[in-house]
């Protein structure tokens, strides 16, 4: 059975491999330490037993008016606004196409509606490979325009957003 849980400081992630080098290496060697250590994002992970089938990272930001795509604007406030971002989300090839990355989604869809009762989320922000906007679009998120430029050698992600009311406040099973 899979169960989707904060990750633990005995979670082997030695093995772990999605088949993209990038998230391969920070799950292996960041997302610990950035959740442990330095305390500037959390890690949950699908597990079948022992073994990570998949990891998603969240962290808290925010999001300024200009950046929400226009029809989202009316009535919102113009300072910066709480948000939630899911910095990473990658699925192990053995688990690729059986729904973890869904599974993984709609924890953090979870997490953004906790936040929200807490201490305010006005939604989800996602920073997408150009090769998975598809799938982010599939959940009713919207390209905006919050990152310029590129990273090094690499292409510079899609921003995307989903208000937190179009994301269905589903328990986690």
């Amino acid at each position: 059975m899979v169960e989707v849980r904060r990750l633990r400081p005995e979670d082997d992630r030695s093995s772990f491999s999605s088949g993209n080098a990038d998230l391969d290496r920070f799950f292996r060697s960041y997302a610990g330490q950035n959740q442990f250590r330095l305390h500037v994002g959390t890690t949950y992970i699908a597990a079948e037993e022992r073994d990570v089938l998949g990891f998603v990272t969240v962290v808290a930001t925010s999001i300024v008016i200009e950046d929400l795509p226009a029809r989202q604007r009316r009535g919102i406030p113009k300072y910066p606004l709480p948000a939630l971002r899911v910095a990473r989300l990658g699925v192990a090839a053995t688990a690729q196409g059986k729904g973890v990355g869904r599974r993984l989604l709609r924890a953090a869809f979870h997490i953004s509606h906790e936040i929200s009762n807490l201490a305010g989320c006005v939604g989800v922000i996602v920073d997408a490979k150009l090769e998975t906007v598809s799938f982010y679009e599939q959940f009713g998120f919207e390209c905006v325009d919050v990152l310029q430029g590129g990273l090094r050698d690499r292409p510079a992600p899609q921003a995307m957003f989903l208000p937190l009311g179009s994301i269905p406040n589903e328990p986690t099973t």
